[in-house]
């Protein structure tokens, strides 16, 4: 009775009808309860690093993210244009469209792996050097990056097919798998670090291990749920007009992830001038932050699959509402985070170390992110928005203006501004301000380009019925 109640409210959801609050609550607790899960893979390896190896362990983990990050933009683009196509194609009931979309992502996502397999332990060391990382954390860093792109195939399929199961209104059975997975992260973290003194290279293949887990599990889901569409041998050959429109939407995000993956390189690099101290300090801020901000990107997932459905099925009416249902359920969300990070905000800090002075400064470096956190949220719905939609262009300018334009050499000057007998290389607090006011300033952007209203004309399904 229990698990008939769960896949009713929060099972594969159409959300062309009912309750918009509702079906957006529905549809994001789940996504919300899975993005936590999988900001714990992260979280647990910096935690446990931390503990057992000491604070130059979390400060590699840190230091090779924005790498890491870097190097799998190629299916992070695939997995953007096929969430907007199947949100789409499914609210639209196109059955064939939907199902050469699956198959054609699935066979990209297989091609961008093993390019990512091959170019990923290639570079790392380089790339490392490059971005000025400290001797005495590189070789821990190098190891990390080596491994998760030696298992980079799991990591891919779990956020491609989780990606088309949520643009089918089901968030309930990736959570499942990945709740498991992270589960069996959490025991392998400790086993292979503090069990088998695997040191940087234990919290590396724990992770790995369990994204594969999660890829298998949500694949056998996927082919198992084949009541929208079906899967063939011959629709796993790549769709070349769908390829040509998936690259369409998912290559202004993809870009955007480029330009903002180079822009937190060139950050890191300012970072690690100050030293391994403050790289273990924003690594742990980052941890906490990843956390304050999954309610934001899951509602603003949520809302990207119900704005999708809903212009797909040209009811923009409801479209209109839903924007303004999840404004509001957003903004409560996101105030109730930021009464938690004031008064429990150094409690958090307790948990990666004992060290005082890194204490002291991650929860300096948070505080200052607090006021960020509301224009996070509004530019997270109307980024919503406009993915569903399909413009996914407005949102590449509005990213790229605010990380190229606004955030690194933001940080960079005031670095400079700041510099004194004390702090040589500038107050390490200048690189949390910058973000900050990156997120206020594209906040400010979307909103403008939301009112201008030309994302209304942006639905691929229309330009599906015009052929």
């Amino acid at each position: 009775m229990v698990l008939a109640d769960l896949k009713k409210y929060f099972g594969a959801q159409d959300m062309t009808n009912g309750v918009i609050w509702r079906k957006i609550a529905a549809f994001s607790i789940p996504l919300l309860l899975g993005n936590v899960m999988q900001q714990l893979y992260n979280t647990v390896d910096s935690i446990v690093v931390g503990r057992f190896v000491g604070d130059d362990a979390i400060a590699a983990v840190g230091a090779s993210f924005p790498i890491m990050f870097m190097l799998s933009i190629l299916f992070m683009g695939i997995a953007t244009g096929t969430s907007i196509m199947v949100s789409q194609f499914f609210g639209a009931k196109d059955r064939d469209s939907l199902s050469k979309t699956i198959g054609t992502t699935l066979t990209l996502m297989l091609a961008a792996s093993v390019v990512m397999t091959v170019v990923g332990p290639l570079v790392a060391r380089p790339l490392l050097r490059l971005i000025n990382t400290p001797e005495n954390v590189i070789d821990m860093c190098a190891q990390y990056l080596i491994i998760i792109f030696a298992g980079i195939l799991g990591i891919a399929f779990y956020n491609g097919v989780s990606g088309i199961l949520r643009g089918m209104g089901d968030s309930l059975a990736p959570l499942a798998f990945l709740t498991f997975a992270c589960v069996l992260n959490i025991v392998l973290d400790v086993w292979f670090v503090a069990g088998l003194g695997w040191g940087v290279a234990g919290v590396a293949w724990a992770t790995v291990i369990s994204q594969w887990l999660s890829s298998i599990l949500c694949l056998r889901r996927l082919l198992r749920k084949n009541e929208a569409y079906e899967l063939r041998l011959a629709l796993l050959k790549p769709n070349k007009e769908l390829s040509f429109k998936m690259a369409k939407l998912g290559l202004p995000a993809a870009a955007t992830q480029i330009v903002f993956s180079l822009a937190n390189i060139l950050v890191q690099a300012l970072t690690n001038t100050f030293g391994s101290g403050v790289m273990a300090s924003l690594t742990i801020v980052m941890r906490v932050d990843s956390f304050a901000v999954m309610p934001m990107f899951s509602f603003g997932m949520a809302i990207s699959t119900f704005i999708g459905q809903n212009v797909g099925a040209n009811k923009m009416d409801r479209v209109a509402q839903g924007v303004k249902t999840g404004l509001v359920m957003i903004l409560s969300v996101t105030l109730t985070i930021l009464v938690l990070i004031f008064f429990f905000g150094r409690s958090l800090m307790h948990v990666f170390t004992d060290t005082g002075e890194l204490i002291e400064l991650s929860n300096i470096m948070l505080r200052i992110l607090m006021p960020g956190y509301i224009a996070m949220a509004i530019s997270q719905i109307l980024f919503g928005v406009l993915r569903g939609a399909g413009d996914t262009v407005s949102s590449m300018w509005i990213s790229m203006f605010t990380t190229v334009a606004v955030r690194t050499p933001l940080a960079y000057l005031l670095a400079w501004l700041t510099r004194s007998e004390a702090y040589p290389v500038g107050r390490p607090e200048v690189l949390v301000i910058s973000l900050m006011i990156a997120w206020v300033v594209g906040a400010a952007l979307a909103a403008i380009v939301y009112r201008a209203g030309k994302w209304r004309n942006k639905a691929i399904t229309r330009a599906q019925n015009a052929v």
